[in-house]
């Protein structure tokens, strides 16, 4: 049986092909037993795009399989520019620990269940290190200091910046496996990136002790950000996405109603979700949430005593999904105006749940905590300073949509003529 304690464990993925975790090695035996924890298992129950693939159907895979792929990025980025600055070989548990752990805090639905429930998945994972058992024990036993440097990395207050930024800065391992991962399953072939030239092109600066980019390697990073500005464009924007995200909500804000007033059955998980701040709950009743929960409540209230419940909730499990319209080019007015008359056509009563708008924003790049400095003959530039193409996707794009329902659409054409 003593044997059993350093087995290899492999986990074969899509994207990285084999991943193998060598449990003789302090650090890779901590990942195995980390990723063995109740609390990371529930990841495998949490889609990584939410309802995404009700637009592209592909898109069904987990924040578990997503957070394996951030730790083998990071092995790789970090083992490879620890081989010539040995120094940095202490920092190997914080940056492969806090890689793997850094979304164990999603809840249901991930992003989009955080703007239903006002829940915070960083404000989670802290929680999450902190409270539960399995996960504190194990990091207390490689190193004492251990959670206290992964919380560090995770406010960007770690002393090395490079352990920060491999996890999370504007080129960290998260990005690049969540670009990769979000463009095979939806399909979306403009959003492969150059995982191998990337990695290749990262240095550590032993002066300033951040992560830096050789010269040579400016054209792989810019394919990068071009890349993700489409994915946001195309993909995690995609007007479908808009609308059914805005189903949920709808169905979910109905729900609650209902539940202040008596009038819902739930269980005690979505009751505790529904009723107080979701920042407050207790640890196992906030691990007790995936979206298998919420989505078998979703179909339990499709026979609803609540017309109104019953009808969001099928719309939602069936795709029979509302219009989102871009209407970026009105004015705030114009907005208000249209969104008025959409209303004023349905009935009174419904007419929040079935129309209203919606924003969506694409941060593009910024010197979000230092940017990415590039190495050249003149010392550490700033990448942007660099490159024109860059410098064009500093400036945040927003997008406002119209929703409403598709019966309306003729008459929708009729407002959209009038002067």
């Amino acid at each position: 049986m003593p044997g059993l304690l350093h087995a290899e464990r492999t986990y074969h993925d899509p994207l990285h092909g084999a991943i193998a975790l060598d449990g003789s090695d302090p650090t890779e035996a901590l990942l195995i037993r980390l990723i063995d924890t109740p609390a990371f298992q529930r990841l495998r129950r949490v889609r990584q795009l939410g309802p995404a693939s009700l637009t592209f159907h592909g898109a069904e895979s987990s924040r578990f399989t997503h957070s394996i792929g951030v730790m083998a990025i990071a092995r790789r980025a970090f083992d490879r520019l620890a081989k010539p600055y040995p120094q940095l070989q202490p920092y190997r548990a914080v940056v492969l620990c806090a890689a793997l752990l850094h979304d164990i805090g999603h809840g249901p639905f991930s992003h989009t269940g955080e703007e239903v429930f006002g829940s915070n998945h960083e404000h989670w994972t802290g929680r999450i290190l902190q409270e539960s058992p399995p996960i504190r024990e194990a990091l207390d036993a490689l190193d004492p200091t251990l959670l206290e440097q992964m919380l560090q990395v995770y406010v960007k207050k770690h002393p090395i910046p490079l352990v920060w930024q491999l996890v999370s800065s504007q080129l960290d391992c998260d990005r690049l496996d969540y670009l990769m991962r979000d463009s095979y399953f939806t399909g979306a072939s403009y959003g492969r990136i150059d995982l191998d030239r990337i990695l290749m092109a990262m240095r550590y600066d032993p002066v300033t002790q951040q992560l830096v980019v050789a010269r040579k390697g400016v054209t792989a990073v810019e394919h990068y950000l071009i890349v993700r500005y489409f994915m946001y464009a195309q993909v995690y924007n995609h007007p479908k996405n808009i609308a059914a995200c805005w189903v949920l909500q709808q169905a979910f804000v109905r729900a609650r109603e209902l539940l202040q007033q008596g009038m819902l059955e739930v269980d005690d998980t979505v009751k505790a979700w529904l009723s107080g701040d979701c920042a407050q709950l207790p640890l196992q009743q906030y691990l007790a949430a995936d979206d298998g929960v919420f989505t078998y409540h979703l179909q339990r209230w499709q026979t609803s005593d609540d017309p109104l419940l019953a009808d969001l909730c099928r719309r939602f499990l069936d795709r029979d999904l509302p219009k989102a319209l871009d209407i970026t080019h009105l004015a705030q007015e114009e907005r208000q105006t249209l969104l008025q008359a959409v209303q004023q056509r349905l009935t009174p009563t419904y007419a929040t749940y079935y129309a209203g708008l919606q924003v969506s924003l694409s941060r593009g790049y910024t010197l979000y905590q230092r940017g990415i400095k590039c190495q050249t003959s003149r010392g550490l530039q700033e990448l942007s300073a660099l490159s024109p193409l860059v410098q064009t996707l500093t400036t945040p794009y927003e997008r406002a949509w119209l929703i409403y329902p598709r019966s309306i659409e003729p008459t929708l054409l009729t407002l959209l003529k009038t002067p």
